[in-house]
């Protein structure tokens, strides 16, 4: 499985290497949204680093441990979303996500953490889903709301962002919450 379909408009694609240029393009371009969030953007200045790092991501894949989606919307790189942290002896993994800031409030990202939520339930079999978010990132808190995961507790100082400790609010999801929610009764 390399590409996720999810609907007429967007699929998600594991990445590869080659796309490298693509994808630090992407993240240059959103740089200053971005840091808001995620501790790592600064450390990112070139393709090449993230060629290496895509090499890493398929080595995890192969090996079970995680899946890095580039998100395509409409054909064009829009975000990442990752399955990452596969515990496949506790069944549990977490999922993280971004987004282009000109992209924002179309359910890209809703609809992308569908897709991931039910390859892992359906395909992978797994038990549980978590998502952590920063406390005061209001947008990426709704995300894990409006897909019923439940609000599990705060990890406080869980993520050292921009010189600080931040706080991260933790989500959580059961296969059989979800497949209590998303199954057709007849």
């Amino acid at each position: 499985m390399s590409v996720l379909k999810v609907d007429s408009e967007l699929e998600l694609r594991i990445f590869d290497p080659r796309e490298a240029g693509e994808l630090f393009w992407l993240v240059d371009t959103n740089r200053r949204f971005l840091r808001k969030w995620l501790p790592w953007i600064d450390g990112v200045q070139s393709p090449g680093q993230f060629f290496s790092v895509m090499q890493v991501w398929q080595k995890n894949y192969q090996e079970g441990s995680s899946t890095h989606f580039g998100i395509r919307y409409r054909g064009v790189l829009a975000g990442s979303i990752s399955l990452h942290g596969i515990d496949w002896s506790n069944s549990q993994a977490s999922i993280g996500y971004y987004l282009s800031e000109k992209l924002q409030g179309r359910g890209i990202t809703v609809r992308s953490v569908k897709a991931v939520i039910n390859h892992a339930f359906n395909e992978l079999g797994l038990n549980r889903i978590e998502i952590r978010c920063g406390k005061d990132n209001h947008a990426s808190k709704a995300i894990p709301r409006k897909l019923g995961f439940i609000e599990e507790g705060v990890i406080r100082d869980g993520e050292y962002l921009n010189g600080s400790f931040h706080d991260l609010v933790v989500y959580g999801l059961l296969s059989r919450e979800w497949h209590r929610r998303h199954t057709v009764h007849t």
